[in-house]
């Protein structure tokens, strides 16, 4: 698995034995980017259940300034700390604007003083995602409340639809059951406006 690209393109990030752990695809991750690319230039972002790191480091690589990574699994979260001094090194990125939190998502709180984030990355592992969906869009929501126009990237296989309170699914990639898809989520009011005009 690379980084797929920006300034750490073609750059293997390291990820943990076993299955524990799902990574993005690199084609995914493409289709993500390709439909943020504007956002995320100077962006602050969180990627939660953070696996290897891929998503925020996919945005690090591509001009975001900083952001935290959360992952509850020891080897997982060693794997993200030495996937963030191989993206930050070939970036050209400065290291101490990330960090990792080895820790539960729904007991994470972002540091006191910390920049409200942009960009939310969220790659739950796929059977748990009912059980803890709406917990985390709850926490999402009270985190991000004093942003305007934040978007929350879901990762989820094409079974799922998720239709959480205050928030609207405005795009949505891939398709087919059991497949990765990721929906992108916007504030309900704001993309009820955009609609609108």
């Amino acid at each position: 698995m690379r980084i797929s690209g920006g300034a750490a393109r073609g750059i293997t990030l390291v990820t943990p034995k076993g299955d524990a752990t799902r990574p993005a695809t690199d084609g995914v991750r493409q289709g993500v980017f390709s439909s943020i690319a504007s956002r995320v230039p100077g962006a602050w972002f969180v990627d939660l259940f953070a696996g290897s790191g891929a998503y925020g480091l996919e945005a690090v690589s591509r001009g975001a300034a900083g952001g935290f990574f959360v992952e509850k699994a020891a080897k997982a979260a060693a794997c993200v700390q030495k996937n963030i001094a191989a993206v930050c090194k070939s970036a050209g990125h400065d290291a101490r604007t990330l960090s990792v939190a080895q820790a539960d998502v729904l007991n994470w709180k972002l540091p006191a003083g910390a920049a409200v984030p942009d960009l939310i990355f969220v790659d739950p592992p796929y059977e748990i995602i009912g059980d803890v969906a709406e917990s985390v869009f709850a926490k999402l929501s009270e985190m991000l409340a004093a942003k305007d126009d934040p978007v929350i990237v879901f990762e989820m296989p094409g079974e799922i639809t998720l239709e959480p309170a205050g928030w609207t699914c405005v795009r949505r990639l891939g398709k087919g059951a059991r497949q990765p898809t990721v929906c992108f989520y916007r504030k309900a009011e704001r993309a009820v406006a955009e609609a609108t005009t």
